[in-house]
């Protein structure tokens, strides 16, 4: 198991998905056949974490405990926070700063999407370091929307530029962040954007500057989508679709991580089954082996 911690941000208002996100978090919204945050929650638990902090808006947070719970149902231990105001990314780790407890994390936003083959891998490895950050670089057709790494010559980090009229690279920094205990006391030095928030980017140049930035590149045989428009809604929905009909295995499957992982066991899964009787869903669980 990991000795880092979690976190998932899911604050926000979701107005750009307005009117669907007038009445429920966007990060509740159906990915297909479950909701949008078990498939951020699937990535901590790949990278074999347990304490998770879940970071939402006051009024959603009742939500989100009615369907999550404490995590006991899966091996986990969750701790919510709440989020007053959306004050940008960098935010959350002057939330969850107590929680932390000097610990290093990894943050992973409530809209992203990840899947890969070798994606215990590459988390693996960004937690194999023990001081610095690492965060993930997906190439991309429309780099301008995203913060951009620029590389130099030797392919070594030189800047991360947010929404660039001109970006450096194709290269964007995904909704995934692993960073080290220093993080909350670099997020506290963070001074409020144009945008009036705080940004990411400006969190991870005091890394870069210290020279302790790693951005892990994901190649070709990696998704990561995104979900903050309409069609990138459905597209996310018919991508794990698509995938799980094809191959008949599950995306974002919180309670078969745990099982493989030995956090829970196969009474625990049973009972879990027998709560999805009626769909695949259930199916595919009563057949895990």
């Amino acid at each position: 198991m990991s000795d880092r911690k979690g976190i998932i941000l899911a604050g926000g208002s979701g107005t750009r998905l307005y009117p669907i996100t007038m009445g429920v978090s966007k990060q509740i919204l159906p990915i297909y056949d479950k909701p949008m945050i078990y498939y951020p929650l699937s990535v901590l638990m790949l990278a074999g974490i347990r304490e998770i902090a879940v970071i939402t808006t006051p009024e959603d947070q009742a939500q989100f405990q009615r369907f999550m719970g404490d995590g006991n149902q899966w091996g986990l231990e969750f701790t919510w926070i709440e989020q007053p105001s959306p004050d940008g990314l960098a935010q959350a780790y002057l939330l969850a700063e107590e929680f932390l407890d000097g610990s290093p994390s990894l943050m992973v936003l409530g809209d992203n999407l990840f899947f890969g083959h070798g994606l215990p891998e590459i988390l693996a490895r960004a937690d194999a370091k023990p001081e610095g950050g690492t965060v993930f670089g997906y190439r991309v057709a429309d780099p301008e929307r995203y913060g951009v790494v620029d590389f130099d010559e030797d392919g070594q980090v030189r800047a991360i530029v947010e929404k660039p009229d001109m970006p450096p690279s194709s290269f964007a920094v995904t909704g995934l962040y692993a960073l080290d205990g220093t993080a909350p006391e670099k997020a506290a030095r963070v001074t409020p954007s144009e945008r009036n928030e705080l940004e990411i980017t400006a969190l991870l140049e005091q890394y870069l500057a210290e020279d302790k930035l790693t951005v892990e590149v994901m190649g070709r045989g990696y998704a990561w989508l995104d979900t903050g428009t309409h069609e990138s809604l459905l597209d996310a929905g018919n991508f794990v679709r698509t995938l799980q009909q094809r191959q008949g295995l599950q995306m974002g499957s919180p309670d078969e991580i745990a099982f493989n992982m030995g956090w829970i066991s196969r009474a625990d899964l049973e009972k879990r089954a027998k709560l999805f009787g009626k769909n695949d869903y259930g199916r595919y669980l009563l057949g895990l082996q």
